[in-house]
């Protein structure tokens, strides 16, 4: 029985065009996403619309690109962007800074959960309310910038409470790529998450073991990072467990390699050999 993987019927065409030089391919934007968890250790996840041209149907976590504005100076805990610059393996602390704030911004844009708080020791306890709301559907339009955002509710980002967890990039054969940060964090007491994305038309909280499960029954459709990150959340107990265990989590980029044999299409992800496809001429798998 085939598994949830999410495989586009093109990718073999766009990847013997790569293999060719008849395609390019584009530079990826940076990205961050969420793993939203509670106690059970269930973890926040959403469906992408059908019709989202990039994998549509697909269950994610809320997450989307770094906005230029989210290098503009915010108030900040936690470890320093000097500090995730060394953990993220980029450059300059502001890049950093850039990707922790689309972590945290984007989770509340699609979810209403805001990982802030007044003080350096506490988080907002209810982001529930028409003005919350009017102020998250400006940062979702870009009418707002976060920094904006927290400045004028005298908030605090707080960096701690996230956990870096894996680094993956968008194959190069496709037309819309990312290299995505994926941090793990814990909902805060009294926030509650809900689908505020109009890129979903579900969410659920679910157990990372039976959302795998789900997965390999072919119930659930997921990209690679998706199910990978799930499969290393299983061994947790609590979301603080797993916020420790993010301190060893290998954020080395995994991006996949497709070949030609003969002719065949072989796609693989370093590390994580579960998602190979071989695709023949025919565009069936082999």
């Amino acid at each position: 029985m085939p598994n949830g993987q999410w495989y586009p019927p093109e990718w073999p065409d766009r990847i013997r065009a790569l293999a060719g030089g008849t395609l390019t391919a584009v530079t990826p934007k940076r990205a961050a996403t969420v793993l939203l968890l509670r106690e059970g250790v269930e973890v926040h996840m959403l469906r992408r619309r059908t019709s989202m041209a990039f994998a549509g149907g697909a269950y994610a976590y809320p997450g989307g690109g770094v906005d230029p504005r989210d290098e503009h100076p915010v108030r900040w805990a936690g470890p320093s962007p000097a500090e995730w610059a060394a953990r993220l393996g980029v450059a300059e602390p502001a890049e950093a800074q850039a990707i922790v704030c689309a972590a945290v911004r984007e989770t509340y844009e699609e979810s209403g959960v805001l990982l802030a708080g007044p003080t350096a020791g506490s988080v907002v306890a209810d982001t529930r309310g028409d003005d919350w709301e009017a102020d998250r559907a400006a940062l979702v339009a870009r009418e707002l910038a976060f920094a904006d955002f927290l400045d004028r509710r005298g908030l605090v980002l707080r960096s701690d409470l996230l956990g870096a967890w894996a680094r993956w990039i968008t194959p190069e054969f496709e037309p819309r790529r990312y290299d995505t940060w994926f941090f793990v964090a814990a909902l805060p007491a009294g926030q509650r998450a809900s689908n505020a994305s109009t890129e979903a038309d579900r969410t659920v909280w679910i157990r990372p073991a039976d959302a795998a499960a789900g997965y390999d029954r072919g119930e659930l459709l997921m990209m690679p990072p998706t199910i990978a990150t799930l499969r290393a959340l299983e061994r947790y107990g609590t979301p603080q467990e797993a916020l420790e265990g993010a301190r060893e989590q290998d954020l080395t980029p995994v991006l996949a390699q497709a070949r030609l044999e003969g002719d065949q299409v072989v796609l693989s992800w370093p590390g994580h050999e579960e998602f190979t496809k071989r695709v023949g001429a025919g565009g069936g798998d082999v």
